[in-house]
């Protein structure tokens, strides 16, 4: 298996650090490094985030990382990391 990162959530790695960077950079960055590693778990166990039923046929799951929650498909060989965000933004 192998991971990619969408456009999307890359997106979202820019905007979650930028939003901390502004309090504190050493944790901005450490909290990216930590959403960066989080999908290379995957590769072992892609089936270990919870299933979301409302994108059948597709099989997009969720894993949490810390206080972000991370969205991704399996497809094939491929596992795409679709987005990310903080577990209190309303989404």
């Amino acid at each position: 298996m192998t991971i990619k990162w969408t456009s999307k959530a890359l997106s979202d790695l820019v905007r979650l650090y930028e939003f901390l960077a502004v309090k504190d950079t050493s944790a901005a960055a450490r909290t990216v490094q930590s959403l960066s590693a989080a999908p290379d778990r995957l590769l072992d166990q892609a089936r270990i985030g919870e299933k979301l039923e409302e994108f059948d046929p597709r099989e997009v799951r969720r894993i949490v990382v810390g206080r972000y929650e991370m969205r991704y498909e399996i497809q094939e060989s491929v596992i795409s990391v679709l987005r990310i965000w903080h577990t209190r933004e309303d989404r």
